[in-house]
């Protein structure tokens, strides 16, 4: 069968962003916006039916959250496909314009819950129509206690749309303007977009190609630093002015609370890849040595390692999608099922052509119980993984359909965990087709060149972000201090093991510049190694697996991240041992590789 290169987003609303469809549900959507407000504040907490009224409550809050989700995923899927859709650009700002109404709805639902007392709350919520959303409304009403007033919150809401999301968007404007110039074999020249001078810089096999994008890479994300400086300054002021507002001065503090993980577990798991971070030095230097250099250079991390006559195995779509769907089966016919629809429904992005956004995600489409996934797709085995990691994601959310919408809503840090998982079964299974030793060695280096991110590249994110916000919190910074932070930053995650760096990565990554997930780093390290636990338990389980590994799926919005892993893991997260023996997985395959290349160095 051929798989199609490029999404079905007609199947969502018809006609891009001239949809009638879609406007229709954006009208519907304000109304939907104003009943969850008027049905709140006509709640009577004393009255004798006050769970049904709770009830009816949570299903109109229901309704506008998948209705607003459902719009958002679509435009912003219109945009991911097409940078220079403006019609698509004035439709987001049009749906950010109802986000007030619906946060305010929000507002005063948590507001509400606080006015019930502790005694008659803990009864409450045990009513059996309520006991399957206690966690959650537990969550909401400890939310509702650090809130200001009605008014002020509104305002604060308000004065974001053109405040933290006017500013992340307005990071996508500047990357939809930058091109990058490269000229062919053939002498032909063409004009890359981000996103493609990024694959080519990172994984094309030849030197001096990673070498010339890189220097042309840096140099345009510096031509571009005073506009991005300026847009992380106020993205992260307005950040930190709303948690000044909230009486938070620890600007760690959100980030944990939404990834419902403790300080402790944080700080655990970074000790743990700190004081193993000598193997995945070796590892980056035997991989410069492999390209003939004493140190590794930044472009060069995700390059590939070509040995003797070894021809690198490049995938065609279909061949890529027929090895993963053969590979979930072996762990989950569900997974694999269901990855098999997602490739027949036309529900992926990715086709290689300019003017698309650069980088890969995954969205859900609520109302329809569908997914939708974005990427460039190159032939390469990382590109195989990461379609697979999204893959993942879109599983993760498919067995979770049938559930409240509030208990639907996962963190980032264990939304990484089914993608992530997914990735590994491509990685090992990949291995596992090696027919020579050059082979496997390329294979192996493909497989850790993930983790490396996850334990360095990632790591570096986290403390330019520390590094960042502390200074922020003193005033705004210049182009030039934020770019000497994110080198400081890479330097010590690196523990100055490298040739070369990136000091304008700041500039160059979206995840600095996204407004509704604050840290958008450590989360990612989290669920790599959450699902490396669940992985070795997968190749040691039975047929029982699958079942239960869709059971932890469906509780990752309904718990904190130490009660899922004691509950379906048995582990304490807040001790070392969990992160250290999964870290020794990824050790394992360090000294596989580094006495494959012994002889090539």
């Amino acid at each position: 069968m051929s798989y199609s290169l490029t999404w079905d987003l007609d199947s969502i609303f018809p006609g891009g962003s001239s949809s009638k469809e879609l406007k229709t549900r954006m009208e519907e959507l304000k109304k939907q916006a104003n009943q969850y407000q008027t049905s709140i504040r006509q709640w009577a907490i004393d009255a004798a039916d006050k769970e049904k009224q709770l009830e009816a409550i949570i299903a109109l809050q229901s309704a506008a959250v998948e209705g607003f989700s459902q719009c958002s995923s679509y435009i912003n899927a219109l945009l991911a496909a097409n940078t220079g859709d403006s019609d698509a650009k004035v439709l987001l700002g049009a749906l950010n314009d109802l986000s007030p109404a619906l946060q305010l709805g929000d507002t005063l639902l948590k507001k509400k819950l606080t006015e019930i007392t502790d005694a008659d709350w803990a009864l409450f919520i045990k009513q059996d129509s309520l006991k399957q959303l206690a966690f959650r409304l537990d969550e909401l009403r400890t939310e509702g206690k650090r809130l200001l007033s009605e008014k002020e919150e509104d305002i604060i809401n308000t004065l974001s749309l053109n405040g933290l999301i006017a500013w992340s968007g307005h990071y996508d404007t500047i990357v939809s303007t930058l091109t990058i110039s490269h000229t062919e074999k053939d002498d032909s020249v063409v004009q890359l977009s981000a996103g493609q001078a990024f694959n080519r810089m990172t994984s094309d096999p030849d030197e001096a190609v990673r070498q010339e994008l890189f220097e042309k890479w840096e140099a345009a994300w510096q031509e571009k630093s005073p506009l991005l400086a300026d847009t992380l300054n106020h993205l992260d002021g307005f950040r930190l002015s709303d948690y000044q507002l909230h009486g938070i001065d620890d600007f760690l503090s959100e980030p944990l609370t939404y990834n419902r993980m403790s300080e402790q577990t944080l700080q655990t798991m970074w000790q743990v890849i700190t004081e193993n971070k000598q193997h995945f030095i070796n590892y980056l230097t035997r991989k410069a040595q492999l390209f003939g250099k004493e140190k590794m250079d930044w472009q060069d991390q995700d390059a590939p390692v070509i040995l003797g006559n070894l021809q690198e195995k490049t995938f065609s779509f279909d061949q890529a999608a027929d090895f993963i769907l053969e590979n979930f089966e072996k762990f989950s016919p569900k997974m694999e099922q269901f990855a098999k629809e997602v490739f027949e429904k036309s529900w992926i992005e990715a086709e290689d052509r300019p003017g698309k956004r650069p980088g890969g995600y995954c969205t859900e489409l609520p109302e329809t119980k569908e997914s939708r996934i974005f990427m460039t797709f190159g032939g390469s085995i990382n590109e195989v993984a990461t379609l697979a990691h999204e893959l993942g994601h879109a599983f993760h959310s498919s067995v979770m359909w049938d559930l409240p919408t509030l208990n639907r809503d996962y963190a980032m840090n264990v939304a990484e965990t089914a993608s992530t998982f997914a990735e590994l079964i491509v990685a090992d299974a990949s291995l596992k087709t090696a027919k020579t030793k050059e082979e496997k060695i390329n294979l192996l280096d493909a497989k850790l060149q993930n983790a490396n991110a996850m334990f360095m590249n990632i790591h570096a994110r986290f403390i330019f972000e520390k590094s960042y916000y502390q200074a922020r919190k003193e005033g705004l910074l210049t182009e030039e201090q934020i770019t000497e932070l994110m080198l400081t930053a890479q330097k010590e995650s690196y523990q100055d093991s490298l040739n070369q760096y990136h000091p304008h990565f700041w500039a160059s990554k979206l995840h600095f510049f996204i407004d509704d997930v604050p840290f958008y780093n450590f989360p990612y390290t989290f669920g790599y190694l959450f699902s490396m636990g669940i992985y070795a338990i997968a190749q040691q389980s039975g047929a029982d697996f699958e079942d239960k590994y869709i059971d932890l799926l469906r509780d990752t919005a309904s718990m904190t991240s130490e009660e899922l892993a004691q509950k379906h893991l048995q582990v304490d997260l807040t001790k070392p041992e969990f992160w250290q023996h999964a870290v020794d997985l990824v050790i394992a395959d360090i000294n596989e590789f580094l006495a494959l290349t012994e002889e090539y160095k």
